[in-house]
């Protein structure tokens, strides 16, 4: 491999800031919680690296650690620093580590894999970095892995070269859903169809599912809604030195929409819908080929009305455009299908018991869901 001209951002790791490195200087292990998306318990910690140097980005460091022939050496000193702190997790917690498929097997990873006795409660993330050539070679070294007490998880599901075959194949005990699918999941039906096919293929694989990257409170909500069962990301916690707790605000919107998950009416129905508090910044909106409808808003945060794809404004105040967010599928259905024909197919607009805006809910999908819900029966 020629490395005689490394990246711009690779040149800013030397071959002198990689030996001290790995000569026991400048590595650190910060921890970010993972979460259960039912309970809002923290159930485990990813280990992440950080550097102590004038470049931190760690990506930059592994990229310029390969370029020299040196990356089993680094991924095997940032899984030895994580290893450390094992002692330290709070209990009923388990510790995932990050590890390339394609250094899985070098010398110094299984010096680090022998000098701990026990795996239990390890969980070995296989990365996405390079793409696994053999899965019948990786097969031995994962199940001494497993013979340790370890288990296995495919990282970033869903980007890189990580697919069926890959699932298949490794069939992991945890699948990591890359951030790439859970941005915008709440604005974005194909996404959230994905995370679902992806949340069936988990369970009859006997797989636990994690979303990871969640940073909004709307992609936790629907994440939550989907049975998705653990999430890590910034609106639980940023990684820290220490074992953290998440976010008391992120634990309580879980535990919120558990509760409301008992009785979801129209909940897991909602999709976004950009809003504007005057009709030309609505019409601004409506430019954007992904947007065929903008709710008003009043100064309270409350629905007033919709401006459609053609730009026409419909009043919501006695037209039945608006339902709370509670409102069972049935009745929902009822209410809607007794509107005008002019507007029986507008959008319904969701609120909270104070009135708030929630998002909207389009009539063709509460049919389906309807039609759904009534097949076991048809069958029966």
């Amino acid at each position: 491999m020629d490395t005689s001209s490394p990246s711009p951002d690779q040149a800013t790791v030397s071959p002198a800031d990689l030996a001290r490195v790995l000569g026991g200087e400048g590595l650190t292990t910060h921890y970010q919680p993972i979460v259960d998306l039912r309970r809002g318990t923290v159930v485990g910690y990813e280990a992440l690296a950080r550097f102590d140097a004038a470049e931190r980005n760690p990506e930059v460091w592994f990229a310029r650690a390969r370029e020299l022939g040196l990356g089993a050496a680094l991924e095997a000193a940032a899984v030895r620093s994580a290893l450390t702190r094992r002692a330290n997790l709070p209990v009923n917690t388990f510790l995932t580590v990050n590890v390339g498929p394609d250094v899985l097997t070098s010398p110094e990873m299984q010096e680090v894999w022998a000098s701990a006795e026990s795996l239990a409660g390890v969980v070995i993330e296989l990365t996405e970095q390079h793409r696994i050539e053999s899965y019948v070679d990786l097969e031995p070294s994962l199940n001494a892995l497993r013979a340790q007490g370890a288990l296995v998880a495919i990282d970033d599901a869903g980007a890189g070269y990580a697919g069926l075959q890959h699932l298949l194949s490794l069939r992991p005990d945890f699948v990591k859903l890359d951030r790439g699918l859970v941005a915008g999941l709440d604005r974005d039906e194909a996404k959230r169809a994905l995370v679902e096919m992806m949340g069936t293929f988990g369970s009859r694989v006997d797989a636990w599912l994690l979303a990871e990257g969640i940073e909004t409170g709307e992609e936790l909500d629907v994440l939550v809604q989907l049975g998705v069962p653990l999430g890590q990301g910034y609106f639980f916690g940023r990684p820290a030195a220490e074992f953290a707790t998440a976010d008391p605000d992120a634990v309580l919107r879980v535990l919120t929409q558990q509760q409301a998950g008992e009785h979801p009416g129209l909940r897991p129905l909602i999709e976004f819908a950009p809003t504007a508090v005057d009709v030309d910044a609505a019409r601004v909106l409506l430019g954007d080929d992904r947007h065929d409808v903008v709710v008003m808003l009043d100064g309270h945060g409350r629905p007033s009305s919709t401006v459609d794809g053609w730009g026409a404004l419909h009043a919501i105040r006695d037209s039945g455009l608006r339902m709370n967010v509670t409102t069972p599928l049935d009745e929902a259905a009822q209410r809607a299908i007794v509107r005008p024909a002019s507007s029986r197919f507008h959008p319904i607009v969701c609120t909270d018991n104070a009135g708030r805006y929630c998002g909207i809910v389009r009539v063709e999908r509460l049919l389906d869901a309807l039609a759904r819900a009534a097949a076991p029966a048809l069958h029966a």
